[in-house]
């Protein structure tokens, strides 16, 4: 099988949706799937008049004979008539609905919602990538579930980070620093724990939202946490490894999740957790691995840091607990065999295509 991946902007960003799409690019070969990249303007999901052209016409040299699979990013905003016009069957990748994403004016975020549910309307197969996201899909954006296919993103073995005696705690949190990261929420909860041994990096990107990094910087510096938490920016997958080996904790403040990528390469290495439980990733973070909070709640995950950070022993106990849910994860061939078998299951969808 043939197999084409569409994916809008750089295919090198640092963020676990690229992550996702190059994983498969890379795995899905040895499942009898030989699968190319198609490069996307990179407007989605705000695209301008001349990014829908120039997809339109990138879609449309797709060979007849290959298989479509396009990056939720862009077919979420793709306008009906832009997906009929391609008159072939079309696959999408969900990570999460566009118009879930934290910070969007209420019209913008309503309109990004229908946009995609005319959109995904039209898919033929819809692969999601949790079983929050899928069930989602079918209960409030109308996709049928026998069209749903879930393929959980894949996290390799890693080696174990033993837990360390003593007081201090190095905390952990990895993503881009975007509203819906809640990194803010993150730094009102640390300025109450002042009296405790704590330090904090935050490695992700500092460009995705510049208002949004330009507000945390201020607000480290207003809770004079300067020489406490470091923005170390994106950072390559060596530096990465080397941030969860001198870990004590990982943190994520998240309001939204569409699986949780950073929460599962934590247990993977058996790093006990501190989350939010906004979407997926109440479904990703395992009872026992560590604590979980509602999302947005600045004093409960206080409460749950303090928690961890004050007891070594109950890290330990949530470390052993976290390195045995990370052993049942799956890996990122799992994850193309679960893609390529979507790929493959007929579906019978309406002869004329809602308009």
């Amino acid at each position: 099988m043939r197999l084409v991946l569409a994916v809008p902007g750089d295919l090198a960003a640092p963020t676990g949706g690229y992550a996702y799409a190059r994983q498969l690019l890379h795995h899905l070969p040895a499942r009898g799937v030989a699968a190319t990249h198609l490069a996307l303007p990179g407007g989605f999901p705000d695209p301008e008049p001349d990014d829908l052209a120039r997809t339109q016409a990138a879609l449309a040299g797709v060979p007849t004979d290959a298989g479509l699979l396009v990056d939720g990013l862009a077919y979420g905003a793709l306008p009906p008539a832009l997906i009929r016009a391609a008159g072939r069957p079309m696959a999408v990748l969900v990570h999460h609905p566009l118009g879930y994403e934290t910070g969007l004016a209420p019209e913008r975020a309503a309109a990004l919602v229908a946009g995609e549910r005319a959109a995904l309307a039209l898919a033929h197969r819809v692969v999601a990538t949790s079983r929050y996201t899928a069930r989602m899909l079918a209960a409030e954006f109308g996709v049928p579930p026998e069209r749903i296919t879930v393929a959980e993103p894949g996290t390799p073995p890693a080696g174990r980070v033993s837990p360390r005696p003593g007081p201090q705690a190095r905390l952990l949190a990895v993503g881009a620093v975007t509203p819906r990261k809640g990194y803010d929420v993150l730094v009102r909860a640390l300025a109450t724990l002042a009296d405790l041994d704590w330090s904090l990096t935050i490695a992700g990107s500092l460009d995705r939202a510049p208002d949004c990094a330009a507000a945390l910087r201020a607000a480290i510096a207003a809770a004079d946490l300067q020489d406490r938490v470091a923005l170390a920016g994106a950072v390559t997958a060596e530096a990465l490894d080397r941030l969860h080996a001198g870990a004590d904790l990982a943190v994520s403040a998240s309001l939204f999740e569409g699986y949780g990528m950073a929460l599962a390469e934590a247990l993977a290495r058996g790093l006990p957790l501190v989350a939010t439980l906004g979407g997926a990733a109440a479904e990703t973070v395992p009872a026992g691995a560590g604590l979980a909070v509602p999302p947005g709640d600045a004093p409960a995950l206080a409460a749950a840091l303090r928690d961890l950070i004050a007891d070594p022993a109950r890290r330990a106990a949530a470390a052993a607990a976290s390195w045995a849910a990370g052993q049942r994860l799956p890996d990122w061939p799992d994850t193309a065999a679960a893609v390529a078998a979507a790929l493959t299951i007929p579906v019978t969808i309406p002869v004329t295509m809602p308009s």
